[in-house]
């Protein structure tokens, strides 16, 4: 069971795209979209990030991040990245440690689960019933953005 809005959001530090070092605190006072995906390259997880991609212009100037989460490794999100042209990082956490603090283990990959965190660290908004397609414009809805 995802964890639910008004927790704190557990702190984490873990390696990107490009193998340089992300922590929750580096993002402290700006709200973090945080969305766990099952695998890198296919097809409902490529209509996910292309979706956040696509709305890049739309998240600019709200002080919003946005970090995509699998158990995949640098080499297979550099590739993913590459492939699809993707404008913002994946974070590796081949070692499930976000995958277990989230609470979206999925069984060997990750649950399709969104959190959004605040620039306190709380979460704000969870959405465990993901329309890959719309899903970075939904997350500005819920957002009131």
């Amino acid at each position: 069971m995802p964890l639910a809005v008004g927790n704190d959001a557990p702190n984490f530090t873990v390696k990107d795209t490009n193998g340089n070092t992300v922590s929750l605190s580096d993002f402290k006072g700006k709200t973090v979209v945080l969305y766990f995906y099952p695998k890198d390259d296919t097809p409902g997880c490529t209509k996910q990030a292309c979706s956040f991609r696509d709305a890049k212009d739309d998240y600019q100037g709200k002080d919003v991040v946005v970090l995509g989460v699998s158990v995949d490794d640098e080499a297979s999100h550099q590739a993913f990245t590459q492939k699809y042209n993707l404008n913002f990082p994946l974070l590796a956490d081949t070692q499930k440690t976000l995958v277990n603090a989230y609470d979206v283990d999925g069984g060997g990959y990750a649950k399709r689960v969104t959190y959004v965190i605040d620039g306190n660290g709380k979460i704000i908004h969870v959405d465990s019933s993901v329309n890959t397609a719309t899903h970075a414009s939904d997350v500005l809805a819920a957002l009131g953005l």
